[in-house]
């Protein structure tokens, strides 16, 4: 083997965008930031205080590489990139690490995500066209109620993907609410705006998992007691190798499906959104050519890439196909906005273009066994709600300055005030 193919000095500051939730509040400086990291190598060692030590993997390929080859590169209870310190204190306050499709490696992942793959599959989630469409519908006409202007992010966007991954879950309207804020609770926590009275974003974490794990004991006493036809009850009656799932994987299935199934694709919305109001021309287009919504999603979903990275373990030394070698125990950092933003697969890469003829190679929702299990539930809520606001509007504009989430982890356009004229 060779040896390490690159190692960048530790004191490079540069590196610390990456897991810093304020730089991800601008996204123009952060991509020429890393885009600079990009050009100097596809791989660089990260040393920062509080931090296990990391490679951060920022190219197309070798993140490809790296997601496809989980059997060297392992998922664990630390998959969600944070500060020792941070996992160090939620096992002190006698709270069990994620126990996710996220988390979970190997023959263990594979039989939980058998667990609901069925819901996922491309029958099963065409079956819910219509559902999504008459959400899709409500939100679209809630414009109307707005009166012509509104934060098309936590107004529509929110509340909309919301809706959808609830009804789908079986979680009644009325609780909805609660899930946003419990999921703003984990996913935004590093964002001064959801810590709310929490003095600690580790203190607004463990606070929001205790109350994840109230809410579903109760739901799935009810599932089990009364089945029906919702994902819910799926969980709440899941058995893996004959026995039903323990309490940790069962919360935290519910949890990952609560969260991950809105979050994510309100800020491809908001962030869509965002974009295309900065390239009238492809606005104007797609509201012209419904037809041109397939590929403006892809793009949608290169450009705004939610999840911003995971981290993974490497089982034994592996060396990758730019000679890069990783040590056994050491940490990958794979980092998908920049993937995303690669000059070596996409033509003018920092350039918004629905009509981009290799959208569709975007690794938003990861590569390989842990690729995103409602990928195309996601997809399908952007088109259809993007259909039905660019039919119902003549016009749109920007009525503000947008404003991102301050997350390393899952994040996007926070705030979009927008307004706009009805057909």
């Amino acid at each position: 083997m060779t040896t390490h193919a690159v190692q960048i000095d530790a004191r490079d500051a540069h590196t610390a965008v990456l897991v810093t939730p304020a730089a991800y509040t601008d996204m123009t400086a952060w991509h020429e930031t890393v885009a600079e990291l990009r050009a100097e190598a596809p791989i660089h060692r990260v040393e920062l205080e509080g931090w296990t030590p990391f490679w951060a993997v920022l190219s197309h390929a070798e993140v490809t590489e790296v997601s496809r080859r989980s059997d060297v590169f392992w998922n664990t209870e630390r998959s969600a990139p944070a500060p020792d310190a941070q996992y160090d204190l939620l096992a002190a306050l006698g709270l069990e690490l994620p126990k996710t499709l996220v988390h979970l490696h190997g023959e263990a992942h594979a039989k939980y995500r058998a667990v609901t793959s069925d819901w996922f599959k491309p029958a099963a989630v065409k079956k819910l066209q219509p559902a999504v469409d008459s959400i899709a519908e409500e939100y679209a006409q809630r414009l109307v109620d707005f009166g012509g202007c509104c934060d098309f992010a936590q107004d529509i966007a929110v509340p909309f993907t919301t809706h959808v991954i609830m009804t789908i879950f079986g979680v009644p309207a009325s609780d909805e609410r609660l899930m946003l804020e419990l999921t703003q609770g984990l996913f935004g926590a590093g964002d001064p705006e959801y810590l709310g009275d929490a003095t600690d974003p580790v203190e607004l974490v463990g606070r929001t998992i205790q109350k994840f794990s109230d809410y579903f004991d109760e739901l799935t006493a009810k599932r089990r007691a009364h089945p029906t036809d919702d994902l819910a009850t799926v969980i709440a009656n899941g058995q893996v190798d004959g026995e039903p799932l323990g309490d940790a994987e069962r919360l935290w299935y519910y949890i990952i499906v609560a969260t991950a199934g809105h979050d994510t694709t309100s800020y491809a919305l908001s962030g869509g959104m965002e974009a295309l109001l900065g390239h009238r021309a492809q606005l104007d287009a797609l509201a012209g050519d419904p037809g041109l919504l397939h590929n403006a999603a892809e793009e949608i979903l290169r450009w705004t890439s939610p999840v911003r990275s995971f981290f993974r373990w490497a089982h034994e030394d592996v060396e990758l196909r730019n000679g890069a070698v990783i040590p056994a125990g050491d940490v990958v950092l794979t980092s998908y906005p920049s993937a995303n933003r690669d000059e070596a697969v996409f033509d003018d890469s920092m350039a918004f273009d629905i009509y981009r003829p290799n959208a569709d190679r975007l690794l938003s929702f990861g590569m390989g066994v842990h690729h995103c299990l409602g990928a195309q539930v996601g997809r399908r809520e952007l088109r259809a709600l993007l259909a039905k606001v660019l039919d119902r509007t003549a016009s749109i504009e920007l009525d503000g300055a947008p404003e991102w989430v301050s997350s390393h982890f899952v994040g996007g356009v926070k705030h979009l005030p927008i307004s706009y004229t009805l057909r």
